[in-house]
């Protein structure tokens, strides 16, 4: 059997491994061991992150929209609960838009579900 050579494939290969590396620092951009390395780990936290990307992002409408709430005299926990009861059915994400953007929209949909907790009356 006649042998085979690879250099061509190798440094292909390497030249496209160095290629994803490019903006990396040190030795991890330059030398393929480190490179490697740096590209295999780079892409575990990609794949982790695609998925925290989302928790954070509902964690950031959840922050706008108690923050919505309570210009509104109610909180986050009531507002939520309010809209479930009453069946208005719009994501944190939607929510949160209204609350930052549209004000006067948001009032209108805290009146709505009326989670607007009555203060204590003196008597």
């Amino acid at each position: 059997m006649p042998r085979v050579k690879r250099g061509t494939q190798a440094t292909k290969t390497r030249r496209n491994l160095l290629k994803q590396t490019k903006g990396y620092r040190w030795d991890r951009k330059s030398k393929e061991r480190p490179a490697r390395q740096a590209v295999l780990k780079a892409g575990a936290y990609a794949y982790r992150d695609r998925r925290v990307r989302k928790r954070e992002f509902r964690k950031l409408w959840q922050t706008k929209i108690n923050a919505g709430a309570r210009a509104n005299s109610t909180t986050y926990n009531r507002l939520i609960d309010a809209l479930t009861k009453k069946n208005i059915r719009l994501d944190r994400k939607i929510l949160a838009d209204l609350a930052e953007h549209e004000p006067e929209t948001f009032k209108h949909i805290v009146e709505k579900a009326g989670a607007i907790k009555s203060s204590p009356s003196k008597n």
